[in-house]
C-alpha cells in the first residue's frame, strides 16, 4: 500500500493553488518539522529546496534528525514543485532541560496565499519525554504556552489564512495554540491537524476557545493508537490504517495513503480500546499530585543513569544502575510499587468491563437475527 513517499511522487508536480492542502500534505508538513534546520530559516523566508541544500551540505548530521526517514522525506519533498518551492520561515527550536521544555515549530508559506504552522512532536531527549508525561497532571506545560506565542508572532508577521498541525505532541500543541488564540486570530485558522497527538486533562473540555475550534480540528489516529488516545478529546477522530503493529503505528511513515487521502477504517482495534480504558481507569484513581509524584520519581530514577537520549534508558549499564538505585531507596520502591499495583488493578477492571461489553453486544446481535 502507498505511503507519503508515493504520494510525493504522484502529486509532487502540482502546486497548492492547483490542488489545495489535504490531510496527507498536513502529515508531511508535520514530519518535515522534525528536521533541525539551521539559523538561516529563522526569519527570512527561503524555499524548502534551498533549506534542504544547506542542510545536506553540513559535515555532521547526526543530531539533526529524528529517524532516517526524516532525511529521505526532506530530500524527496525538496525535489517536488509542491513542497520544494514552498517557503519556510519563523523556525524556532528550544530545549530547556531546567524547565522541562522541548519546543520547535516551522512555518510554510504556500503559493495559494495560505500558510501552514507545523509543531514538532517529542524528540529523542529525556527532557522532551518528561514534558510529555507532565501533560498527564499539569494543566499547561511550557511548550503549550510557546505554541500560543508562536501563532501570535507568525500572524503578526504574515497576515494570511493559516492551518496548524503536528504529529504526536506537535498535534497537541497545534490544538492548544488554536484553542487559546484570541477570537480574531481564530478566525484566520482554516483547519487544525492533530496526527496521533494526545489530548488534555479534564479542564480543557469546557474551554470556550477549544469548543469554538472543535469543528475545524481534524484528528487522525492509527487503528491501534496508544498516544493519540491518551487523556481527553472533545473533537471526533478519524482512524487510519497503518502497516505497522501496536505502538509502532505511531510512526507517520507507516500510515497508508490512497490518492490524496489517508486510508481510513471504521474503528480502533480492541487492543487500543483496552489500553485507553486501562490508562483512564488508572489515572482516575490518582490525584494530580500523585501523578506528578510518580512522574517525578520515575524520571529521577532514569536520571541516575547515563541517559542523553530516550533510547539510552534501556542500555544494560543503565538498567543495572536503576536496579542498584531501587535496592537502596525504600521510599522510591514503595511509591513505584503502590502506583504500579494500581495499574495492575486497572488492567483487571478494564478486562472485565470490556469482556462484559462484548458479551452483551453478542447477545444483542443474536437477538436481532
Amino acid at each position: 500500500m502507498a505511503n507519503i513517499f508515493d504520494y510525493l511522487k504522484w502529486r509532487g508536480d502540482l502546486t497548492f493553488t492547483q490542488d489545495p492542502v489535504n490531510a496527507v500534505d498536513a502529515l508531511i508538513f508535520s514530519a518535515l518539522v522534525y528536521i533541525h534546520y539551521s539559523g538561516t530559516v529563522e526569519e527570512t523566508p527561503v524555499t524548502l529546496r534551498e533549506a534542504a541544500e544547506e542542510f545536506f551540505s553540513q559535515d555532521d548530521l547526526e543530531d539533526s534528525f529524528r529517524v532516517k526517514n526524516d532525511l529521505e522525506l526532506l530530500r524527496t519533498a525538496a525535489d517536488t514543485v509542491r513542497f520544494g518551492l514552498a517557503k519556510i520561515c519563523m523556525y524556532r527550536d528550544q530545549l530547556i532541560p531546567e524547565l522541562e521544555t522541548q519546543f520547535a515549530a516551522l512555518t510554510f508559506l504556500l503559493d495559494d496565499g495560505t500558510m501552514f504552522l507545523a509543531f514538532r512532536g517529542t524528540d529523542s531527549t529525556l527532557t522532551g519525554w518528561k514534558e510529555d508525561f507532565n501533560m498527564s497532571f499539569q494543566q499547561i506545560v511550557p511548550s503549550q504556552r510557546m505554541a500560543v506565542e508562536y501563532v501570535r508572532d507568525v500572524e503578526a508577521a504574515y497576515m494570511l489564512p493559516m492551518r496548524l498541525g503536528g504529529h504526536s505532541k506537535g498535534g497537541n500543541l497545534a490544538v492548544f495554540a488554536a484553542a487559546r488564540s484570541l477570537p480574531a486570530r481564530q478566525k484566520r485558522i482554516l483547519e487544525v491537524y492533530n496526527n496521533d497527538g494526545p489530548g488534555f486533562t479534564d479542564y480543557m473540555m469546557g474551554d470556550p476557545g477549544y469548543l469554538a475550534m472543535v469543528p475545524r480540528i481534524r484528528t487522525f489516529i492509527p487503528q491501534s493508537s496508544v498516544i493519540g488516545m491518551l487523556l481527553e478529546h472533545e473533537e471526533p477522530y478519524t482512524v487510519v490504517r497503518s502497516k505497522n503493529v501496536g505502538i509502532l503505528q505511531h510512526d507517520p511513515y507507516s500510515w497508508e495513503v490512497m490518492g490524496n487521502g489517508l486510508v481510513t477504517m471504521q474503528e480502533v482495534t480492541y487492543s487500543s480500546q483496552f489500553m485507553d480504558a486501562t490508562i483512564k481507569a488508572w489515572f482516575a484513581e490518582m490525584t494530580d499530585q500523585e501523578r506528578g509524584q510518580l512522574v517525578d520519581e520515575m524520571f529521577s530514577l532514569l536520571g541516575t543513569g547515563d541517559v542523553n537520549k530516550a533510547a539510552d534508558i534501556f542500555h544494560p549499564k543503565n538498567l543495572r544502575i536503576y536496579l542498584k538505585t531501587l535496592s537502596g531507596d525504600e521510599n522510591l520502591r514503595r511509591i513505584l510499587s503502590t502506583e504500579f499495583q494500581g495499574l495492575i488493578e486497572a488492567v483487571k477492571k478494564t478486562h472485565i468491563q470490556l469482556e462484559s461489553g462484548k458479551e452483551a453486544q453478542n447477545l444483542l446481535e443474536e437477538g436481532n437475527r
